[in-house]
């Protein structure tokens, strides 16, 4: 399920890791159709696309009382099949609430690029919407050119691999605390 809160709840942290279960999963693809289908209007009923055939998904999980309780952000990566060792990070997408209230962006960016390291990856890229490209460049990121995608400019960019070591244990993740915006 997609969290909405409910004033006083706020999750003190989040776990931002593989989705490894079914209702992650699910939760994760709900997110994404919320975010690009019914608030940005990029495509007209369901993101989805070949790319999820063999792509893993990342979640970032809220909390209630420690346990995960709800997917909150998400984002996907796969390496090309053409290309060994060449891997992409796409729809990365966070849930309303929760833009700006915690680290979920630069988290999702985190296990993604370092998972991808961990599996073989020696180049790591990305389109960026336009809006986005400071955040990654404050992660280490370079933009190599302007694009155009879904009638949105993009920046196709890619991470340093030097600033994400390899994190071998992504079905675990990592947890990120909740801060002001």
């Amino acid at each position: 399920m997609i969290l909405e809160p409910v004033p006083p709840y706020r999750p003190s942290h989040f776990r931002i890791k593989f989705a490894t279960s079914p209702w992650e999963r699910t939760a994760c693809a709900a997110l994404r159709r919320q975010v690009f289908c019914t608030e940005q209007r990029i495509f007209a009923d369901d993101d989805r696309d070949a790319v999820d055939a063999h792509a893993i998904p990342i979640c970032a999980l809220s909390t209630l009382g420690g346990e995960a309780d709800a997917v909150v952000g998400t984002v996907r990566i796969h390496e090309e099949q053409e290309r060994p060792g060449a891997w992409w990070g796409s729809r990365l997408a966070v849930a309303g609430p929760f833009r700006g209230t915690a680290a979920l962006g630069a988290g999702l960016i985190q296990v993604a690029v370092a998972s991808a390291h961990a599996r073989g990856c020696t180049r790591f890229l990305a389109h960026v919407q336009d809006r986005n490209v400071a955040l990654f460049q404050a992660l280490h990121w370079t933009r190599l050119d302007a694009v155009d995608l879904h009638g949105r400019p993009h920046h196709l960019m890619q991470a340093d691999l030097a600033a994400y070591p390899p994190m071998h244990d992504p079905e675990h993740g990592l947890v990120t605390f909740r801060r002001a915006a």
